[in-house]
């Protein structure tokens, strides 16, 4: 039996490795942080085996309540990832499974490589209405890869994996990428002529490609970065701001994922220091019309919602919010399953990112003219 993490987005560190029954493992904090949780790794040789996996580090994870009530995610080839019941006691994330190929991955969610991601910039880009360009580069040398897709006046940018472990993000970008781009969609048809879009489908290369939870190659957590971004510390978020002035901005979604959570819902900007009752009400009219349309969506759980004016525009969705006007939010999805429509086989999954990612773009129709 051998274990290894290294590739792509892969992470996590054999502690005890002779044994299939009791493999010992501890995940590697993100470079330059201490934020740790996400973990991807692969057993070969263990056909026919019982295998027992125990993370020994769960209990110093960002988010130890993100390991109550979850359940792991494994794929045989990579492209279908199942749940397996997990117990998290005394610190320790445990899992079995007896192993029907040779090969078997594990990770915290299903992931989303940066190869993967190349491979949507390229599909994307055959299509005549995409402009697909390079913002600039990563402290890695990878590219910020900027999608740009309709003609109409109103400005909508879409940006995900601020959070690199938050791979459902890029899934749903996937989704609404898809949407967009279907040439038989009156919906997007009628959105690409009334906007022109501007998607990151990844905001994190570095921290994607590391292995990282939270933060980029130096430790960043780029969603603290908006005030005062920096090429030196945070050139995603510095050359993703600097093309939004240029440009402007409307409407603003920025996805992510919850680690604790388990539902889909909206943050707001309800802390930023200049809200006013009119721009709340476009948030609210968005996300009832979301709760309507996707049986996925809820309104009801969330998070706290900040006191007035205690922003300091740190994060995304309070930046946008505050500089530019527009309707801007924040995307949370679970990395469990959605409590209120569960599947024991597959939790919440990368098929019902994709599907979110098509409803908020059909949320999105429903006001275009308002934002």
């Amino acid at each position: 039996m051998l274990i290894t993490s290294n590739f792509d987005s892969g992470n996590i560190t054999a502690v005890k490795a002779d044994d299939p029954s009791d493999i010992q493992l501890t995940i590697d904090a993100d470079s330059g942080s201490e934020f740790l949780q996400w973990f991807h790794f692969r057993l070969s040789g263990v056909a026919g085996e019982a295998l027992t996996c125990k993370v020994l580090n769960a209990g110093d994870a960002a988010y130890t309540e993100g390991f109550d009530g979850y359940s792991v995610c494994a794929s045989y080839d990579r492209e279908n990832w199942f749940r397996i019941e997990t117990s998290n006691e005394d610190g320790v994330l445990s899992w079995s499974l007896d192993a029907e190929f040779d090969s078997v991955y594990f990770a915290y969610f299903a992931p989303f490589s940066m190869e993967r991601h190349l491979d949507l910039i390229a599909d994307v880009s055959l299509d005549e209405r995409v402009s697909a360009t390079v913002l600039g580069h990563t402290l890695d040398g990878q590219a910020m890869d900027l999608v740009t897709i309709g003609h109409g006046p109103k400005k909508v940018w879409l940006i995900a994996r601020q959070h690199p472990g938050e791979t459902m993000a890029e899934f749903w970008m996937e989704g609404a990428l898809e949407r967009l781009l279907d040439h038989d969609d009156p919906t997007s048809k009628a959105l690409l002529e009334k906007a022109t879009f501007y998607i990151v489908p990844n905001m994190n290369p570095d921290g994607s490609r590391r292995g990282h939870l939270r933060c980029n190659a130096v430790g960043a957590n780029l969603n603290r970065e908006w005030a005062e971004p920096t090429m030196e510390r945070s050139p995603e978020v510095y050359l993703v701001r600097e093309k939004m002035h240029s440009v402007g901005v409307d409407f603003h979604l920025d996805v992510h994922g919850d680690e604790a959570l388990p539902y889909n819902f909206i943050a707001g900007y309800e802390a930023i220091p200049s809200l006013t009752d009119e721009h709340l009400a476009k948030q609210h009219r968005y996300t009832s019309i979301l709760d309507r349309i996707s049986p996925d969506f809820q309104t009801v759980e969330g998070y706290d919602i900040d006191p007035p004016k205690s922003s300091d525009l740190k994060k995304c969705t309070e930046y946008v919010a505050e500089s530019f006007g527009a309707l801007a939010m924040t995307l949370e999805m679970p990395f469990k399953d959605n409590a209120n429509a569960p599947d024991a086989l597959f939790g919440w999954s990368p098929e019902r990112c994709r599907h979110l990612g098509r409803d908020c773009l059909a949320a999105l129709h429903e006001m275009i003219d308002e934002i």
